[in-house]
């Protein structure tokens, strides 16, 4: 099975700052490209971290409020650092945590889960910036049609698993949710045709209608879950 890698996912016009770039034009930056954050590079172009605009706004969460209506946030020392910060070196978070172009779906989007990220910078081997990919971009795997989802399933899964035993099988995909039917000479290739369905691109769910066949004496009888007559 072939899967969609991030290369071709992501974004490849990236908007960026570097160290140096001042607040204001980094605020002036996410409003004018309606981004919520951007990568911010170093001298070779590497990402060194991401300024985002909860960075910003840590700035304005560390003012005092004249008003005395909301009491004052409790800031960590590090949190009370970035938000006397004046460049996107001294606001942003780092390091960058960077995904690769060859990378999977499922690849990049534990990445984002563990780390806690919305986006992550793609680089190439020598951390050169590349592109940056998004929970949406990520999600675009799950636009793809049914009738594809399920010419590869027949394609890659069920003509591979013929051979064991599993030559009577179909598929159908509606809005993502595959039902595999049929008859499987082992029922132990149920879980692994299961398995192997759940990691095609664009599938929500796998449920399965499927039957070991077993063999009594001479004749070949097909059994769901009850015991053989």
């Amino acid at each position: 099975m072939e899967h969609r890698t991030i290369g071709e996912l992501m974004t490849r016009k990236v908007v960026s700052v570097q160290l140096d770039t001042p607040f204001k034009d980094i605020a002036q930056i996410l409003a004018d490209h309606a981004v919520s954050a951007v990568p911010v590079l170093d001298s070779l172009g590497r990402p060194a971290g991401i300024v985002s605009e909860a960075d910003l706004l840590r700035k304005a969460a560390d003012r005092p409020d004249l008003s005395g209506r909301t009491p004052l946030p409790h800031l960590e020392a590090w949190e009370r650092a970035r938000a006397e910060g004046r460049t996107a070196g001294e606001l942003m978070s780092a390091p960058a945590v960077c995904a690769h172009p060859e990378w999977t779906v499922v690849e990049a989007a534990r990445l984002m889960e563990v780390q806690h990220m919305k986006r992550l910078p793609v680089v190439d081997e020598t951390d050169t910036l590349l592109g940056i990919v998004s929970r949406s971009d990520l999600l675009r795997v799950f636009l793809r049609q049914d009738k594809a989802i399920q010419e590869e399933i027949t394609r890659e899964v069920i003509g591979r698993a013929a051979r064991l035993g599993a030559s009577a099988v179909t598929a159908d995909v509606v809005q993502g949710q595959v039902t595999l039917r049929g008859s499987v000479d082992n029922p132990l290739l149920i879980p692994v045709l299961i398995r192997m369905c759940a990691g095609v691109d664009g599938v929500v769910a796998v449920s399965d209608d499927l039957k070991p066949t077993m063999t009594v004496g001479s004749a070949t009888a097909v059994h769901g879950g009850g015991a053989p007559s």
